[in-house]
């Protein structure tokens, strides 16, 4: 008789998902938000609180996915997490809500010390400037 999903396991299968699709568009993200679900059961944490809200992006669009992330940042678990502000800038970006997603990615920015991030926030702050 199986037990209970083991947190590995699950992350194993999420990244199995992921090296399986050849691309962004044939990944397999309805499974993968499913999997994410079953993680916030066994071991639920506030990273993975964002990735289940990315992973929901994909299936839902994001809107449903801001109200996660939002929720999220608002009981301010990752305070100081770059990659919160950096999913919420993409959302924003996604929702043509521009000015707030600037807003976004110069808190992702200002979030990090990796430079080739730094750069990736600098590249889309650029493009929302050209659009």
């Amino acid at each position: 008789m199986p037990g209970r999903p083991q947190p590995y396991a699950v992350q194993a299968a999420i990244a199995a998902l992921h090296a399986r699709a050849p691309s962004c568009e044939d990944t397999d993200w309805r499974q993968i938000a499913g999997l994410y679900e079953v993680m916030l059961r066994i071991a639920p944490s506030p990273v993975i609180e964002l990735n289940h809200a990315a992973a929901v992006s994909m299936v839902d669009g994001p809107a449903r996915a801001l109200d996660l992330v939002d929720a999220l940042a608002a009981r301010g678990g990752l305070d100081g997490y770059d990659l919160l502000p950096a999913v919420r800038a993409d959302l924003l970006r996604r929702l043509g809500r521009h000015n707030a997603a600037r807003d976004a990615y110069r808190a992702a920015a200002a979030a990090t010390q990796l430079a080739p991030l730094q750069r990736l926030y600098a590249r889309r702050l650029s493009e929302l400037d050209e659009a």
